[in-house]
């Protein structure tokens, strides 16, 4: 149960999130039924000839302020988590770094294992992977790996989450895992460090046997 001090802090950031990008969305002279004059340059590449030509600027404004809600929203879902967290546990902080010596054929392994899911679409048990990473040893490299969320429990438990849209490409999915392996090659202390692939709902349904989307 999420504290109602939290529910108010949560509602004050969204609040401010979605009217940062409703403030953006608001300049311009055109009226809602003015065709918008065609652009003819864009830092960004985001000329749209066709699509200026035929709707009006109120259609056009529509469409770009979803789009800038849907690419922003990823950020809002780890704060929200951050402060969820902290109502139960003393640390929870977004962007963690983690820092370490790694053995080279622990990080060989890795790369392994991805190629693999890449060219070859294997697929793997991850709680397996995390423990053959663990035996690894030899000659070590220093890396480096950033988590989206980290949380250290009351009783002294790590855990690491990278959260992601529900629909992953596979680029991402390797991303993150690559990740996740690496922060548990680093730490080397399972069960006292878990590592998690979270999203933020089911498009699919109110259960977790509804989800079916491929990569992950």
């Amino acid at each position: 149960m999420i504290k109602p001090a939290t529910r108010e802090k949560i509602k004050g950031y969204l609040e401010g999130f979605i009217q940062g990008i409703v403030n953006e969305h608001k300049t311009g002279t055109l009226k809602p039924t003015d065709i918008r004059p065609t652009a003819t340059v864009s830092e960004d590449g985001n000329i749209k000839p066709f699509h200026e030509a035929l709707l009006p600027d109120g259609i056009l404004r529509i469409n770009e302020f979803e789009r800038s809600f849907s690419t922003r929203l990823g950020t809002t879902f780890e704060e929200t988590a951050k402060l969820i967290a902290l109502d139960v546990h003393g640390t929870a902080a977004r962007s963690k770094a983690v820092t370490g010596k790694v053995p080279k054929s622990a990080l060989a392994f890795i790369e392994k294992t991805l190629n693999s899911t890449d060219k070859k679409g294997i697929r793997w048990n991850y709680t397996d992977l995390v423990s053959k990473i663990a035996k690894f040893k030899g000659p070590k490299s220093e890396r480096t790996s950033v988590a989206d969320l980290f949380v250290r429990t009351k009783f002294g438990m790590e855990m690491y989450f990278e959260i992601k849209s529900p629909k992953p490409n596979k680029g991402q999915c390797l991303e993150v895992t690559e990740r996740l392996l690496k922060i548990q090659a680093i730490q080397r202390a399972r069960p006292k460090v878990r590592t998690y692939f979270a999203m933020a709902y089911n498009p699919y349904g109110d259960n977790r046997k509804y989800y079916k989307h491929s990569f992950t």
